[in-house]
C-alpha cells in the first residue's frame, strides 16, 4: 500500500511538472528558430540583367525599412541591395545589385516615424531625378500610427493605441489621404518612371488582438483598426498603377506571440517560430529574411515594368 501511494504521488507530481512545462512553453515560449525563413524565391527571374538604365533604389518609412533589430547587412533593405557574405545558398545572386549594372541606393527611412513624417522629413531628402533615372522605392509606414504611444497617453491621430473603431475612423481616412499624397509626391521625384513597393502592416498577435499578453495594455478593437489601415494600403494599388502592395501581414500570421500554439488557425507546422524582435514592432533577422523574399517576389512580378 505504501509503495502504491508513493507511486501515485510520483505520477501526480510528474503530471504537474509536465503540465506546468507545457503551459510555460505554449504560453510564454517564443523560439526564433534558425536558418532561412519565408517563401521560396525563383532564381530564374534574377539570373540576367533586367535593364541597363540608371536605377535608384530608395527606402522610405519606419523602423522596418530602417532595419531596427537586425545587424548591419541583414535588414530586408540591405539584403535586397546585395547578399551578405554568409547568404543562404539558394539566395546567392538574388538581389538588385545582380540585375542592375547601373545601380545606386539610398535608405531614407527613420525608426519611429509616423505616416505624416515620411513626406515631411524623408522626401525632402529625395531630389527630383533626371529623366534617365528609373526609381524603385520600398516603403513601410502606418505601423507606428497604430502602436504609439503604447497606451501611455490617450489615443490620438498617429498615436492611436487603445482607440475604439469609431474614434479611429476619421484618422484612418486621413491616413488614406496622406498615403495617396505621399505616393503622388514620390512619383513626381521620378519623371523617368518608378515602381513603388508598399508593404502592409503585420500583426504580432496573430489576429487574436491580445497585445496585453505581451505586456501592453489591452486594446479591444485593435484588429479591426489594423484591418482598416491595411485596407487603405491595399486600395493604393487600385489608384496608382505603379504601386505594388507587399502582403507581409498574411505571411507573418502564425509567427507572432502565439507561434507555438498548434491549435491556432494560423499555426505554421513547417516553421512554428517567432519572426519578431523583442520590441514586438519589428522583425527579427529571420523575419527580415521573410520580408526580403516577399519584396523580391513582388519585384519579379513587375519585371516587365522596370525598363
Amino acid at each position: 500500500m505504501k509503495s502504491k501511494r508513493i507511486l501515485s504521488v510520483f505520477l501526480v507530481g510528474l503530471a504537474l511538472i509536465g503540465s506546468t512545462a507545457a503551459y510555460l512553453f505554449f504560453r510564454l515560449a517564443l523560439p526564433a528558430g534558425h536558418g532561412p525563413a519565408g517563401p521560396e524565391v525563383s532564381g530564374g527571374s534574377f539570373s540576367s540583367v533586367w535593364t541597363t538604365r540608371r536605377i535608384l533604389f530608395v527606402g522610405l518609412g519606419d523602423s522596418v525599412t530602417a532595419g531596427f533589430g537586425a545587424r548591419k547587412g541583414y535588414s530586408y533593405f540591405d539584403r535586397l541591395t546585395k547578399n551578405p557574405a554568409d547568404e543562404f545558398s539558394e539566395m546567392n545572386g538574388i538581389c538588385l545589385a545582380s540585375i542592375f549594372p547601373n545601380f545606386q541606393f539610398t535608405n531614407l527611412s527613420v525608426s519611429g516615424s509616423t505616416s505624416s513624417e515620411v513626406p515631411q522629413r524623408q522626401l525632402n531628402s529625395l531630389p527630383t531625378n533626371a529623366p534617365e533615372v528609373f526609381g524603385i522605392v520600398v516603403m513601410t509606414t502606418g505601423g507606428n500610427d497604430l502602436i504609439h504611444n503604447y497606451g501611455h497617453t490617450l489615443p490620438r491621430e498617429e498615436a492611436m493605441y487603445g482607440a475604439s473603431l469609431d474614434q479611429a475612423k476619421p484618422w484612418v481616412e486621413n491616413f488614406s489621404r496622406r498615403l495617396e499624397s505621399t505616393l503622388t509626391e514620390i512619383e513626381s521625384r521620378f519623371p523617368g518612371g518608378c515602381e513603388i513597393f508598399l508593404a502592409n502592416i503585420f500583426d504580432p498577435t496573430d489576429g487574436v488582438g491580445d497585445a496585453d499578453r505581451a505586456g501592453l495594455p489591452a486594446w479591444k478593437e485593435s484588429v479591426q483598426i489594423l484591418d482598416a489601415y491595411n485596407a487603405a494600403i491595399g486600395h493604393c494599388k487600385e489608384v496608382h498603377p505603379h504601386v505594388h502592395v507587399v502582403d507581409i501581414h498574411q505571411s507573418f500570421l502564425g509567427h507572432g506571440i502565439h507561434c507555438t500554439q498548434f491549435w491556432r488557425a494560423h499555426f505554421d507546422w513547417h516553421d512554428p517560430h517567432y519572426w519578431f524582435f523583442y520590441n514586438l514592432e519589428d522583425p527579427n533577422e529571420r523575419g527580415y529574411d521573410v520580408v526580403r523574399r516577399l519584396y523580391l517576389i513582388e519585384l519579379a512580378k513587375a519585371k516587365d515594368q522596370i525598363k
